[in-house]
């Protein structure tokens, strides 16, 4: 992934606010924490030219990362979506994982014909802590897959997640993140100077803010 195109991933999510900065007006997410972003990768999907501009970023990073990758699957519901266009473009064939096993028919979690030693690659819309995604590892796991790692469009660089995904021994990237995200949004005029001190202060201690 170059840096050009993580900026402009990131200048992308700011301009059509999938990626909305409130410093002294924080967020409540429903963990309780207070928070100066919200993150909601779902509108790139109603713009064509952010989609295709993401996934042209994850067809690159696949092709560089693991090129050895057998099958795109996507994580339910926000990477499902990028997963298809992904996989479109490399031509591989695609999956997508639920957020928990169907409690009818088969009862899948994975929802596609994925063969017991394949290598998978998870597309993932936004990495918090990486629980969900994580979740979803196990299950291409257990259903055979060999999964060669997550890749997501953005990242709140949280320790927890770097911690998470050491644990579970799974590699993760993203297309664009927190750091890379913050001197364009000062550049762009959707923050101040004075602001990013805010910023950068949870970041550091987002359990504080």
């Amino acid at each position: 992934m170059t840096t050009t195109t993580a900026n402009q991933i990131s200048k992308a999510l700011l301009d059509i606010q999938a990626v909305f900065l409130r410093p002294h007006d924080p967020f409540i997410w429903a963990s309780g924490m207070r928070s100066p972003i919200y993150c909601d990768n779902r509108l790139t999907l109603s713009y064509p030219d952010v989609r295709n501009l993401i996934a042209d970023g994850f067809a690159e990073l696949i092709k560089e990362k693991y090129p050895e990758a057998d099958i795109i699957a996507g994580m339910a519901t926000g990477g499902i979506a990028h997963a298809a266009f992904v996989a479109q473009k490399l031509n591989k064939p695609m999956v997508y994982i639920r957020s928990s096993a169907k409690k009818h028919g088969k009862g899948n979690q994975v929802e596609g014909a994925l063969t017991a030693g394949q290598k998978v690659v998870i597309i993932e819309d936004l990495i918090s802590t990486g629980g969900s995604v994580l979740d979803g590892v196990e299950a291409v796991r257990e259903a055979g897959g060999k999964v060669l790692g997550v890749a997501a469009i953005f990242s709140y660089e949280f320790q927890k997640a770097f911690d998470n995904f050491a644990a579970a021994a799974c590699a993760f990237d993203t297309l664009t993140n927190y750091t890379t995200l913050l001197p364009i949004a000062v550049e762009s005029g959707y923050v101040s100077e004075e602001d990013l001190k805010l910023l950068k202060k949870w970041k550091e201690n987002p359990n504080e803010f």
